[in-house]
């Protein structure tokens, strides 16, 4: 089974553009004379169309389409391992906290209170 909606009708006038069959001027009738093309949009393709066209080198094109995904990939590992890495100094630094208000008496409870008041003025 074929679920892909039907490709759009395009159809090219006698001054050479290109118009959708459905968009056609009302003022015009269609004629014989109308080549009919049909368009399937691979939004892959079409950047890489639109690329090209603009002048960009094959080559560009090509480097793009494989360092694109790869450059995503890697800024998406990077992130990842940031957030660990946060994640890790969050925890190291509860930890410390926990450890010296269990361990440093009163002078670590105190300790741990300037702390806590010289975060909440800034």
């Amino acid at each position: 089974m074929n679920h892909l909606p039907e490709p759009a009708r395009v159809v090219q006038l006698p001054d050479g553009t290109y118009v959708y069959a459905d968009q056609l001027p009302a003022t015009q009738q269609p004629t014989a004379t109308l080549q009919v093309v049909h368009q399937h949009i691979h939004p892959d393709r079409t950047v890489q169309r639109i690329a090209l066209g603009s002048g960009v080198g094959a080559g560009a094109v090509a480097a793009g389409v494989y360092f694109g995904p790869l450059l995503v990939g890697a800024l998406t590992a990077i992130a990842a391992n940031l957030a660990l890495l946060a994640f890790l100094a969050v925890a190291l630094a509860w930890g410390v906290v926990t450890v010296v208000k269990s361990v440093g008496g009163p002078d670590g409870k105190a300790a741990a209170k300037a702390l806590s008041k010289s975060r909440r003025r800034r």
